[in-house]
């Protein structure tokens, strides 16, 4: 079985870890997976990549072309030739996007009717990544396939390894939140607030976007907790990732997250309401400082959440398309 991967290729990073580690986990299974990455911002920017890739599957033949997001998939839409197209949705693809005030952009809710029509005339199967994105595609070729998390990258390591490899400082309380602030959906600003809030304990809010894949691990191993406050999210990788390294957790409930952490002790879904949010980190801090860490990592295992299981489900999809061959 040979498959293409389309996705987004604009980050620092190129195409983004969250694919490539599908990618590798697929290929660790025996899948043949190339990767083509999508450059250029907005519809039109992507829809430039269509010769590109035209060209390419002239050269190379794929039994599949997986498009992870909207955009790539209408990209291999235009571009395909008899390939089978599969296609991830990642969240704001079928939720919308924000504002900062939280409102979703009219722009984005047509985003989201052009995919919903696709989806249902002209792909053959779609892969959403929680219960919320499942019940907004009224179609029936489609799966709820969450992300993995590779649990050889984000393990358990020693503290003092993770502080000296991250270059942390020791002498407060470290908050974690991992994602572009400027990104209005991120909400970044309750976070911050909620933070604010707390005057009698020490904390250091530290914030991650572009760093490298391999680095996270120790961040996560440093930090007594990890906030998350998005408006939405589809499968938040961030969450799994955390859990798997025991990080104690505080996040709105958006995507699959409250199914995720479900009863994990010292893991807490807060609301939109900044003194809520600071409530709940004040838990994680205690329970970090009483209990130490969760069992985060027990949770991923036992909802089959590691990279490996994933990858199962993921060809479990492409064996039923090409069984529909026309």
């Amino acid at each position: 079985m040979k498959v293409l991967f389309i996705a987004s290729g604009n980050s620092s990073q190129g195409i983004s870890p969250i694919v490539r580690n599908q990618a590798e986990s697929l290929q660790k299974a025996g899948v043949e997976v190339n990767l083509f990455p999508v450059t250029g911002k907005g519809f039109k920017g992507y829809l430039r990549n269509i010769f590109t890739l035209k060209k390419h599957l002239s050269i190379t033949s794929y039994d599949i072309i997986h498009a992870h997001y909207g955009f790539s998939a209408i990209v291999s839409l235009f571009a395909r030739k008899g390939e089978k197209l599969v296609v991830s949705f990642m969240g704001d693809d079928l939720i919308g996007s924000n504002r900062m005030n939280g409102k979703v952009k009219f722009t984005s809710k047509l985003v989201v009717a052009l995919n919903k029509i696709l989806s249902r005339h002209f792909y053959d199967y779609c892969i959403v990544k929680s219960n919320e994105m499942y019940n907004k595609l009224n179609i029936k070729h489609k799966a709820l396939v969450p992300n993995g998390v590779d649990l050889q990258k984000f393990a358990i390591i020693d503290k003092y390894k993770a502080f000296t490899t991250s270059v942390l400082p020791q002498k407060t309380k470290l908050g974690l939140f991992v994602s572009d602030t400027s990104r209005p959906e991120k909400n970044f600003k309750l976070a911050s607030e909620a933070v604010s809030l707390i005057k009698n304990i020490p904390i250091t809010l530290i914030t991650l976007s572009g760093v490298d894949n391999s680095l996270l691990v120790y961040y996560y191993n440093s930090a007594d907790f990890l906030i998350l406050t998005s408006y939405h999210e589809g499968s938040p990788n961030v969450i799994k990732e955390a859990m798997a390294c025991n990080c104690p957790i505080v996040a709105t409930d958006v995507g699959d997250i409250r199914w995720v952490i479900g009863d994990t002790e010292g893991c807490y879904i807060a609301s939109f309401e900044p003194a809520d949010v600071a409530e709940k980190i004040k838990m994680a801090l205690e329970f970090s400082e009483k209990v130490g860490r969760t069992k985060g990592r027990e949770r991923i295992i036992k909802l089959g959440l590691d990279s490996e299981t994933i990858a199962k489900r993921i060809i479990s999809v492409y064996k039923r398309v090409l069984q529909k061959r026309d």
